[in-house]
């Protein structure tokens, strides 16, 4: 039940956190999760295929779309401990856990907040994201306007999407939303996973 809820702002279940042994950035780690959130026994399939794909982190700014407890957010802050990484999410319980699970792990280069708090005038080199299927089509597209089209010249999206939940689909819904200024490829196919790439070229 927790899942289909991962989306809400405020959790209706008791905040309990509890530790949990995930292998992030090629090391095991302790990291914590809790109920109401998006896979809080660990990391889901899509993300692990999607950290198993994409080439390691790089670039001055890096956003995850979609934070969760932060397994993406905390591989790209460790992997580019230089980089700024963005972390934005609707739920407030996600939010607090990966600020937690940074501060655990010392990525002090980690900025949580709603996306709205995402200063407009902030371009990213790098997006990676397990974008939240389950909000439905409108509301998928509608973050998908927000954050894309805030790539620097040159940057680059990663996102992860399961085959039989329309990644196909959302592939020709980009290309006809973004335009010839940007380009947007199967980056890869793993394990009933699609991974889009979008550039921006100009």
């Amino acid at each position: 039940m927790a899942e289909q809820h991962y989306f809400s702002s405020n959790p209706v279940s008791e905040f309990t956190p509890q530790q949990v042994k995930v292998r992030l950035a090629g090391q095991d780690r302790t990291v914590v999760t809790a109920p109401g959130i998006f896979s809080p026994a660990g990391i889901d399939k899509g993300t692990t295929v999607l950290l198993a794909e994409v080439p390691p982190a790089t670039g001055s700014r890096i956003l995850d779309i979609g934070c969760g407890w932060g397994p993406i957010t905390l591989t790209a802050a460790l992997e580019s401990p230089d980089s700024q990484v963005y972390a934005v999410d609707v739920n407030q319980r996600s939010m607090e856990l990966t600020r937690m699970n940074a501060e655990r792990l010392g990525a002090t280069n980690v900025q949580v907040s709603l996306p709205e708090d995402v200063p407009t005038d902030v371009e990213f080199d790098l997006i990676w994201s397990n974008p939240p299927i389950r909000v439905g089509k409108d509301a998928l597209h509608n973050i998908m306007r927000t954050w894309l089209p805030r790539l620097t010249v040159g940057g680059k999206a990663y996102l992860v999407v399961q085959k039989n939940l329309g990644s196909d689909s959302l592939q020709k819904w980009l290309v006809n939303e973004l335009g010839s200024d940007y380009s947007v490829n199967r980056y890869a196919t793993s394990k009933g996973f699609r991974i889009l790439l979008v550039e921006r070229m100009s």
